[in-house]
């Protein structure tokens, strides 16, 4: 399976993944454009929370569909699954973060991380 990186369009890989969030209502969606700032771990965090942990895991789901139907991948690692809190989903140059909104306030990553480039997506 060839990785983002090497087809070098990790946006359009961001795109997919925000169309996942918003097919099941994802609020507050940022993208934070991390490959900007010195030493990186990925090109871009997806962030974006829900209101309870059913659509937590929703919107986890919608995100995998959309990815695997417009590029055919799996994230290389999943975590949060089990408690659906917050899970994550590392697709290598995109890492995306999906919140319980108690839980991302708490961990705040926008603010962890603001040194990168943010993009605020609204549903229509």
């Amino acid at each position: 399976m060839q990785n983002i990186s090497q087809s070098g369009e990790p946006e359009k890989l961001r795109d997919a993944v925000v169309k996942g969030m918003l097919n099941k209502k994802g609020l507050d969606i940022v993208s934070l454009q991390l490959s900007k700032i010195p030493g990186p771990v990925c090109d871009y965090f997806v962030i974006c929370h829900g209101t309870n942990k059913n659509q937590v895991e929703a919107i986890a789901d919608a995100v995998q569909d959309e990815v695997a139907l417009e590029f055919h991948y799996k994230p290389w690692h999943k975590e949060g699954v089990e408690n659906a809190e917050w899970i994550l989903l590392d697709y290598v140059d995109v890492v995306v973060h999906i919140f319980l909104e108690d839980t991302r306030r708490f961990y705040n990553l926008e603010k962890l991380w603001a040194d990168a480039e943010s993009l605020k997506f609204e549903s229509i």
